[in-house]
């Protein structure tokens, strides 16, 4: 770890003088949820229009000093990504496609008018952070899925309250021992579909990991909830009639001809999980189709047979099935959501089976952290 440098510095090293005890450490990767148990360290640098990037430290995971008038807090400039790193039989720990999340974060920079992070250093911090907290990295047999979930992220710190970008900013990258998305494993989810709210509209910020994308669905999530569904969907802002994507996850629909249709880009966020899937459905004999897709289509399709499954992926959750769609007048089930044989789970084995080293990469796509 010693000869990694962050935009051309050697990393500042201040080790946690109180880390987790085995125990408590141990207690936890036993039973980690998802996102309430944090590892020791973090990584911070801070950029600003006149030196560019500082150097980064590698520093104890606590709170952040925060002026009450940074303008993260009042116009919302910030990004942030989420990738998995995972501990294979051996005890080696690999990355799925970060290369990938990091060409993301400078999209979403450039959207946010945030500065850009160059691959280099945004790999040079994971490779860091997992350096100094491999012991957080859990151990995972068959069904469980364990991992160490990496949450890089970019706000605004400049304490000002002028509408133009900020000046100062600054980079973090936490992690955190995760189990399943869902706490009951893998099952079939239930989808509200919106009506009354839209998540992005052409032009806007859809296609941009931002904080404000996934406040904006908070609303009708919880709406969701009142009709006893699990998540929502939203259709695009023009038409109310396209499917875009749920409030954190793209959207499949598998054909009985042996298609695999996903909405295509524009509004909805390009998901490293959701490409990958293009692949991987072609080597198992799928037609791919990236189009829009009308909701009639999927009420009709799964109702009258056409649509033989529906599913829902990101890095989270990884592939998750969906088994009714419901909204204000009608729902329709999904026969077949969740069965073994099924494109579903037959695509989610295929890919958990890489990331853990079950299966071998052929397409280059994990990257050795340690």
């Amino acid at each position: 770890m010693s000869a990694l440098t962050f935009a051309g510095k050697p990393f500042q090293m201040t080790p946690n003088p109180h880390p987790a005890t085995a125990e408590r450490r141990a207690a936890i990767l036993a039973d980690p949820g998802f996102g309430k148990n944090f590892s020791d360290h973090m990584i911070q640098s801070t950029w600003t229009t006149e030196g560019g990037w500082g150097p980064a430290e590698l520093k104890p995971y606590g709170p952040l000093t925060l002026d009450p008038a940074a303008a993260v807090l009042h116009y919302a400039q910030e990004i942030f990504e989420g990738l998995k790193a995972y501990r294979h039989a051996d005890g080696s720990i690999w990355s799925f496609r970060p290369e990938a999340n990091a060409a993301r974060l400078q999209r979403s920079a450039r959207r946010l008018a945030l500065p850009e992070l160059a691959t280099e250093d945004f790999m040079a911090a994971i490779e860091a952070l997992v350096a100094a907290d491999c012991a957080w990295v859990p151990e995972s047999a068959p069904g469980q899925e364990r991992s160490y979930y990496l949450r890089p992220f970019m706000y605004a710190s400049e304490p000002f309250l002028g509408v133009r970008p900020a000046a100062t900013i600054e980079f973090l990258l936490i992690g955190c021992p995760v189990g399943s998305y869902f706490s009951g494993g893998v099952r079939p989810v239930s989808i509200w579909l919106s009506s009354a709210y839209t998540r992005a509209a052409r032009g806007g910020t859809g296609e941009a990991k931002c904080g404000g994308n996934y406040a904006a669905s908070l609303a009708p999530m919880l709406e969701a909830g009142e009709h006893g569904c699990d998540q929502v969907c939203f259709l695009d802002a023009a038409e109310n009639r396209w499917v875009e994507e749920l409030g954190g996850m793209n959207l499949y629909f598998v054909t009985r001809d042996g298609r695999l249709i996903t909405p295509e880009l524009g509004t909805i966020l390009e998901g490293v999980t959701r490409s990958s899937i293009l692949v991987l459905a072609k080597e198992l004999g799928l037609e791919v189709e990236e189009r829009k897709v009308d909701i009639a289509e999927w009420r009709e399709g799964v109702a009258g047979g056409e649509v033989t499954e529906v599913f829902a992926c990101g890095t989270a959750a990884v592939i998750t099935p969906v088994g009714k769609l419901v909204w204000d007048g009608g729902e329709v089930v999904s026969r077949n959501a969740g069965a073994e044989d099924s494109v579903t789970m037959r695509l989610r084995r295929t890919l958990v089976d890489i990331q853990y080293g079950r299966a071998t990469d052929t397409h280059g796509w994990m990257r050795r952290l340690a």
